[in-house]
């Protein structure tokens, strides 16, 4: 709408954050005084219209609201199964629990090279007065031994060799003597049990030795391996496309000219994707056209299970996102009480979670370490484990009240050090061990106070 030779378009390009709440406040309500004095109907309309987007973004949800929302409407939501060659299986989500069908191991072993014996044989036995046996036979690797050890005798046994029926203990190989006529002298005693491992100690046939949800590291492949197992069932890795957003946008090869900046934001989610065990599918850079993103979302949802864009997710005349979710399916939240973060958008689209993240490439790392990378997990059936400890903080940190601030810290010398930066600043994490989170109802911590630091 113009006015004279002057056009009145507000320009909301740039995020909303909460120390620019109040003076939005002030100018809507100077604007609104301007109407009425002037009569302009017609412009009244238009502002009103323009201005709908940022009274909404004004009314927001907490982190711990948005949180239990996508908990409620995906929370249930779990990834398809698949089976798997043990060759494949590491790092893979366990979709069916693992029970043993057999003994692990599945004959008495020993654990030293030395004489399998009766423990009561040796009994009292010492350097002055030694035990002596009859040796009548000896344990090959690989080889079972079809041999009742009798009382007085013993048979000599490798390192994981087995030891034959009726001995209860193996004495060193350093602890006796071979005195040449098939007598074996034995300098020290033992208890039943020792430098034995007996059938089943490890996996008794029954037993659950890996439960549904089970992340499968280096140790259970081999765990796996002496079960016997060569096929698991897993959950499928979830597939989540991934698109960037903006005119501004160039791929991190590309030269930079003015007025452009390198794409962070999608090669640092596409490692998060990765990170959280799902399947990243990076879909490219987009420019601010809305046609152009509405069809890259319908396309994207139909060959994904989840779908992340960054940028134009706040109140300017090219922030497309909103616009287009609504159009494609449900929006369920537009801003978050949270900084960074606040323009931060949930929605749906054919039943498929939606993230629109911001631009910003720090508030896109913690909303997506926030509310993304929990679902993903979940839709696996991972267990999120948050590791945390408390220290005291090494300098003050204002906040305001009505948002929650999330501030990235460095761990030196048993204090949390803050590292504050201007918004845009990717740097601001390269250097950080974790972050601490200030409550949206507390007005800053003063220095030394103890903080609870989550770490990265």
């Amino acid at each position: 709408m113009s006015i004279g030779s002057f056009t009145i378009v507000p320009d909301f390009k740039r995020d909303i954050d909460d120390k620019d709440e109040n003076i939005l406040i002030i100018a809507i309500i100077y604007i609104q005084i301007f109407i009425i004095i002037s009569g302009i109907a017609d412009f009244t309309d238009s502002f009103i219209k323009k201005c709908e987007p940022i009274e909404k973004m004004l009314d927001v949800l907490t982190i711990a609201e948005v949180t239990r929302l996508i908990a409620t409407r995906f929370g249930d939501c779990r990834m398809s199964k698949e089976q798997l060659s043990l060759d494949e299986a590491l790092n893979r989500v366990l979709a069916e629990e693992i029970q043993a069908a057999d003994y692990v191991p599945v004959f008495n072993r020993s654990t030293v090279d030395g004489y399998a014996v009766r423990a009561s044989d040796v009994f009292g036995c010492s350097e002055a007065i030694p035990a002596l046996l009859k040796m009548t036979g000896v344990s090959s690797m690989g080889e079972h031994i079809a041999l009742q050890l009798e009382k007085g005798c013993c048979t000599y046994v490798p390192t994981g060799g087995e030891v034959p029926e009726g001995a209860d203990a193996v004495v060193m190989i350093e602890h006796a003597d071979d005195f040449g006529d098939g007598t074996i002298g034995v300098y020290k005693a033992c208890a039943p049990g020792t430098n034995l491992i007996f059938k089943g100690d490890d996996v008794k046939p029954g037993k659950v030795v890996y439960p549904i949800g089970k992340m499968l590291h280096v140790a259970d492949i081999g765990t796996l391996a002496a079960l016997g197992v060569t096929k698991i069932m897993v959950r499928k890795k979830p597939r989540v496309a991934l698109i960037s957003t903006g005119d501004e946008l160039v791929q991190a090869g590309e030269p930079v000219m003015p007025g452009k900046i390198r794409d962070v934001n999608g090669p640092m989610l596409y490692a998060a994707i990765l990170e959280s065990r799902a399947q990243p599918d990076f879909l490219g850079i987009l420019q601010d056209d809305m046609q152009e993103i509405k069809r890259a979302m319908s396309e994207a949802v139909k060959e994904s299970d989840m779908l992340i864009l960054t940028g134009g997710t706040s109140v300017g005349l090219k922030d497309t996102i909103p616009e287009a979710l609504s159009t494609l399916g449900e929006m369920l939240v537009h801003g978050i009480a949270s900084k960074p973060g606040k323009p931060t958008i949930f929605g749906v689209i054919e039943d498929k979670p939606v993230f629109g993240l911001s631009g910003n490439p720090l508030a896109a790392f913690f909303m997506f370490l926030l509310l993304v990378k929990p679902l993903l997990h979940s839709m696996q059936g991972i267990e999120l484990v948050t590791r945390s400890l408390v220290v005291p903080i090494s300098r003050a940190v204002p906040s305001n009240h009505g948002r929650e601030d999330l501030i990235p810290v460095a761990l030196k010398e048993n204090q949390a050090s803050p590292i504050i930066g201007k918004s845009g600043l990717i740097t601001t994490l390269s250097g950080a061990d974790g972050y601490i989170r200030i409550a949206r109802d507390i007005e800053g911590i003063n220095q030394g106070e103890n903080v609870e630091v989550f770490l990265f």
